[in-house]
């Protein structure tokens, strides 16, 4: 065993700093004023090779891959100071405190707030067999979120996290310890001082988190992270926020990919229709159809592997069924005319009777053996098998080109990579590693990465000018930068709608906004009408929504499966269309700052303790709260309101104070949603298709007892012209009080169809007194019939306890003033307020 008990020395290496210990070398770099880069290496080697990285202040062998991806800068150089008993280093931010004997790092803010502590005498580890480990004090009210994609509730404290993608279909919802995604970081909360952290270990070797289930009382409460190999690279990330976190993390790894618009509709999909006998082709659009006809809009349909099926019901990638599909172009075309784009789903995994399988083994593009003497062969979906590697430039090409070809030529604008989570047995079989080769288990979690992001490139150079849009099961930090993702083959249940939720908000919080569950349950018996309407009536906020089955009792999981319960489905896919502008603006935000577009309630509200541990309702963004109706047979449902703000009922428009908790009534078509006080929701009535249709009319909900802000993006929801300026960010800005103001500010140079706007400004108190429209006052309505006649106007409504007002939208900036102020109802003067 090797441990580092006591610094020895240390002195400038280059931009940081070599700290010599009793045993593993470590190293400090100060990355920007907020993240600190600290190593430990057992063996000398401090190897630069990192897929996962976007931002760094070194050279990097795999600079070349990545190409502009990667951006790099000037790291800081901190003032040092030394005293017999520590070494000290500060930034703008952070003071970072080397301890010499018993060795340990902690981290401060200049507050004096300790941020982080390393367990002193035992920070860094390699045992007997090779396994590296962090140790670092926990706290025993610290919150733990984030480690990527996990089963059970958001808080880790007092759980063991292992990260070792597989294939876990039907997974336990609960207790499930190893998923699909592979990414090492999270988020501390120190419960007592309201204040969170971010570790990411740049580590993909095998690994786990230990959080506090294990306990020893000859140590302080600690908690590790361990690995199977390679060395410790710990980027410490400085807060306060979550938010902040967030941002400085996916600064490093990568912002989610902005995807076109249509991403955001319901994606249809289920194994059945593509493993019928033949004209599968034709079954898939009478699905489409269907929708339509039951007044169900849908955008995408993502297409099972059963169309590769050949002899003895074997998949083989990128090859076609005649019986099934006789006409690929056709099919993607008639699915086109309906505005439905197709993802046809691909595996990285090649089957010994594949008729291509020699195309790869030609090139050296599989995975190779230990020894390097030819092809991995493992388990693989229908026998045995070679995985491309996607670290072999090779590989990629060959794989490319075969994508390109059978697929993209075909008409194909979208790709689904599934089954790549490269569970390979020998974690020694040989990666090439782009001209270093080495071990699969340092990079297996990448592959899928690297898979996805072949994918993408292969898209935008088949066709420049637009987005692609790429669909990932698995993946490592940095997926986000290339794919949606989604949770896997989750089984079919209550548990599961359950604890779905907590998987999406810790990728969330891991950096990957753009992601969900498949609505309704993958694998197992096909959900009860019941559950069925609660999941998409909470699969209608998530990111990525998909009702997508592969059912053990022989049904297909489709909206209208229960014809009288269609009409709830119908409605909640309804909302979801209607909060599209909301949807595509926060997804903006993902794209350029990295925040999650659903977010744990003690994210948006760290100061209220009691949400601490919440994970069956969030926020959707910063302004709309979902608390999800979880219980079968469910009457009544108990909803804690944070404190800090006033919150609406989205139906009723009750105002209730915050920092309470609530019982409401509830049916079997109620959605719970609460508006926070300062909400500016922009929406869109009457959208039934994202790739035919413009919005041409928003309605803006809005709540104005505070002060907020909100960014409103559009752009042409498909192009890449974005990039050059061709979008249009408005900037509402709510200004409370008796005289309320809502300002409009426009920015870029894209045409923004919209020709009307509505708003919807709550007061459940009174009335307006008037409203006008850059100073000039719009005309009152009492009867609604003639406010509706009405081109501009507003009118109040009790049943909505709001001001509703309407106008032609202005061609540049705007301003809208709303009057609450005291007035003489028989002399329609106002009073003098002292």
């Amino acid at each position: 065993m090797i441990v580092a008990k006591e610094l020895l020395g240390w002195a400038p290496l280059g931009d940081g700093f070599a700290l010599a210990t009793d045993g593993p070398e470590v190293r400090l770099l100060f990355l920007t004023d907020d993240i600190v880069r600290i190593r430990a290496s057992f063996d000398g080697a401090f190897p630069e090779e990192s897929y996962a990285l976007v931002m760094t202040a070194w050279e990097d062998r795999l600079d070349p891959v990545l190409g502009a991806e990667r951006r790099r800068v000037e790291p800081v150089a901190p003032e040092v100071e030394e005293t017999p008993e520590a070494v000290s280093f500060s930034t703008a931010s952070l003071r970072l405190v080397v301890h010499r004997d018993p060795f340990a790092i902690e981290i401060f803010d200049h507050a004096g707030n300790r941020l982080h502590g390393d367990l002193k005498g035992r920070a860094f580890l390699r045992d007997h067999i090779g396994r590296i480990f962090h140790y670092v004090e926990r706290g025993r009210e610290d919150r733990y979120y984030g480690f990527g994609e996990t089963a059970g509730h958001l808080d880790k404290a007092g759980r063991r996290v292992r990260l070792s993608p597989k294939d876990a279909i039907g997974h336990d919802p609960e207790h499930a310890g190893c998923m699909y995604k592979h990414i090492p970081f999270y988020i501390r909360f120190d419960g007592a001082a309201r204040r969170a952290t971010g570790l990411f270990y740049n580590n993909f070797w095998d690994g786990e988190f230990e959080m506090g289930s294990e306990v020893s009382g000859y140590w302080p409460d600690y908690a590790y992270y361990t690995a199977e190999g390679g060395t410790v690279d710990l980027f410490f990330i400085n807060g306060p926020g979550m938010a902040e976190v967030i941002e400085r993390y996916t600064d490093l790894t990568g912002k989610t990919v902005m995807p076109p618009k249509y991403a955001l509709g319901y994606l249809g999909s289920t194994m059945y229709y593509s493993e019928l006998p033949a004209n599968c082709d034709d079954e898939i659009v009478d699905f489409v159809e269907r929708n339509f006809e039951e007044g169900i809009p849908v955008d995408g349909f993502q297409l099972s592997s059963g169309y590769t099926v050949g002899a003895e019901n074997k998949r083989y990638v990128f090859t076609w069924n005649e019986a099934r599909f006789p006409d690929p172009e056709g099919f993607f075309a008639r699915m086109a005319a309906h505005g439905v784009s197709v993802s046809p789903n691909i595996k990285p995994g090649i089957l010994l009777t594949h008729p291509n399988y020699g195309d790869f083994d030609a090139v050296g593009g599989y995975i190779r053996q230990a020894d390097g003497a030819g092809p991995y062969v493992d388990q693989w979906w229908g026998g045995a098998g070679s995985f491309v590697d996607f670290t072999n430039p090779a590989g990629r090409a060959a794989w490319i080109a075969l994508m390109t070809r059978q697929l993209i030529d075909r008409g194909v604008t979208s790709i689904w990579n599934d089954n790549c989570e490269y569970e390979i047995n020998d974690r020694m079989a040989l990666c090439d590693s782009d001209g270093a080769p080495g071990p699969a288990g340092a990079v297996r979690a990448h592959q899928a990465t690297l898979m996805s992001r072949c994918s993408h490139l292969a898209l935008a150079a088949a066709r420049p000018d637009i987005r692609p849009f790429v669909i990932c099961r698995s993946g490592s930090a940095g997926i986000q930068r290339y794919a949606q993702t989604w949770a896997g083959d989750n089984r079919t249940g209550w548990e599961t709608l359950r604890f779905n939720i907590a998987t999406i908000l810790g990728m969330g919080l891991s950096g990957v906004a753009n992601n969900g569950c498949d609505i309704g349950g993958f694998q197992g018996p096909s959900p009860e009408a019941e559950l069925l309407v609660r999941w998409v009536q909470n699969g209608i906020f998530q990111p990525r929504f998909s009702i997508h089955s592969c059912n053990t009792n022989n049904t297909v999981t489709e909206p209208w499966m229960y014809a009288d319960h269609t009409h709830l489905i119908r409605d909640a896919i309804a909302l979801r269309y209607r909060l599209i502008p909301y949807l595509y603006s926060l997804m903006r935000e993902a794209s350029v700052r990295g925040l999650p577009i659903l977010r744990p309630l003690v994210m948006e509200f760290p100061d209220d303790p009691a949400l601490d541990r919440i994970d069956s309702a969030f926020m959707l963004g910063p302004s709309l709260l979902v608390a999800n109706v979880l219980e079968k047979g469910a009457e009544r449902l108990r909803v804690r309101l944070p404190a800090g703000c006033d919150w609406y009922d989205w139906e009723s428009r009750t105002r209730h104070a915050g920092g309470q908790e609530i019982e409401i009534p509830v049916t079997l078509a109620s959605i719970p949603m609460f508006l926070r006080d300062g909400a500016i929701l922009p929406m869109v009535e009457g959208l039934t298709s994202i790739a035919r249709q413009e919005i041409d009319a928003l309605h803006y909900v809005i709540a104005p007892r505070r002060d907020a802000r909100f960014v409103l993006y559009e752009d042409d929801g498909v192009s890449n012209a974005c990039r050059d300026g061709m979008f249009r960010e408005t900037t509402v800005t709510l200004t409370a009080g008796p005289r309320t103001e809502i300002a409009f500010a426009g920015r870029g140079d894209y045409a923004f169809p919209v020709r009307s706007v509505l708003l919807d400004v709550i007061n459940e108190e009174k009335g307006a007194f008037w409203v006008a429209l850059d100073g000039v006052r719009l005309p009152q309505f009492l009867a609604r019939k003639k406010w509706e006649a009405a081109k501009a106007g507003w009118i109040y409504e009790a049943g909505s306890a709001s001001v509703r007002i309407k106008y032609p939208a202005p061609e540049g900036d705007h301003k809208i003033a709303v009057s609450f102020e005291k007035f003489d109802l028989i002399g329609m003067q106002e009073e003098t307020e002292n």
